[in-house]
């Protein structure tokens, strides 16, 4: 496999994620699921952050980052305060507790996105791949695999 390979993998395990993200009742919005988890991610990352440096560590415009914050914070995922140091500022952190939508997204299996990419309905198969993806998952991003 080289660089190009895992890019184009990279890409196609992110779409059948954002395939498996649970979508109903949660109406129309103007940012993608993508851009929410890009910035879910970031924020997991680096706590007590701002729109604006997450726009800047992302390369997201900042009204896509403003968009999918909000988002996050309507699903429960985020707080945001007025930072006491600079009221000018809003201060963005995950919620202490895991909402009732954050839990859905996360209890939410790959299988139905990832049999329809693969092309089958075999469930054999379908366990095989999620467990090799775990084991990946396991060595790329321990700290998800050990998630509360």
């Amino acid at each position: 496999m080289n660089g190009v390979e895992l890019f184009l993998l990279g890409r196609t395990l992110m779409k059948i994620g954002e395939e498996a993200m649970p979508t109903e009742g949660i109406g129309e919005h103007s940012t993608s699921v993508r851009t929410v988890l890009i910035v879910a991610s970031d924020l997991r990352g680096h706590p007590d952050t701002t729109v604006g440096e997450i726009a800047a560590r992302t390369g997201l415009p900042q009204s896509a980052v403003s968009a999918a914050v909000a988002r996050l914070r309507t699903a429960g995922a985020v707080i945001t305060e007025t930072d006491p140091a600079d009221r000018r500022r809003t201060i963005i952190r995950e919620a202490p507790k895991v909402s009732e939508r954050v839990a859905e997204v996360r209890d939410t299996p790959i299988d139905a996105a990832l049999a329809a990419a693969l092309g089958t309905d075999d469930p054999e198969r379908v366990s095989a791949t999620v467990a090799m993806l775990e084991e990946l998952a396991g060595r790329l991003i321990p700290e998800i695999m050990h998630r509360t």
